[in-house]
């Protein structure tokens, strides 16, 4: 199995989203199959089916949530060198046939978020700048073609 990369934050982030499955989700799950349970025979009985199939996402949501746990692997941007891209380095860079500049973050696919600016390390863009130093320019394949890149700025996430 592989290792997840997580931030400490973002550790606590699915460690309480964990829990809250397992507590209040669990509980929720129990009473809405209690409640369908309730409405008379189970063989004909599409509420309780439902509430069975919700059941079964959201242990199988927690599993995938415990797995990722056992796999984890904390990183920090003070353990990263400031001189080239790597996971949690801030980039700076210029998209040179739009000449517009976009700054982006790299981080683990966990932890991706492409509306905060957040790319994974495995997308092709934070692939391809992985390594890179400043004044190198990247180019990446992308669904709509070929994109070239010069990176302005590398720094680490605060």
């Amino acid at each position: 199995m592989d290792i997840v990369y997580l931030t400490r934050s973002r550790l606590v982030e699915i460690e309480n989203e964990l829990m809250e499955l397992k507590t209040s989700g669990r509980k929720l799950m129990a009473e809405k199959i209690a409640e369908a349970r309730s409405h008379g025979d189970l063989s004909e009985n599409a509420e309780y089916d439902a509430a069975k199939e919700a059941q079964s996402h959201l242990e199988f949501k927690i599993g995938k949530l415990e797995t990722m746990l056992s796999r984890v692997k904390i990183i920090s941007p003070d353990d990263m060198p400031n001189d080239e891209v790597y996971i949690l380095s801030v980039v700076k860079v210029l998209d040179t046939k739009l000449k517009e500049e976009f700054t982006y973050t790299l981080v683990s696919p966990e932890e991706a978020d492409f509306e905060l600016d957040k790319i994974s390390v495995t997308s092709p863009i934070g692939n391809a700048l992985l390594g890179k130093k400043k004044n190198e320019t990247v180019e990446i394949s992308v669904p709509n073609g070929i994109t070239k890149y010069k990176i302005l700025d590398i720094s680490k996430l605060d």
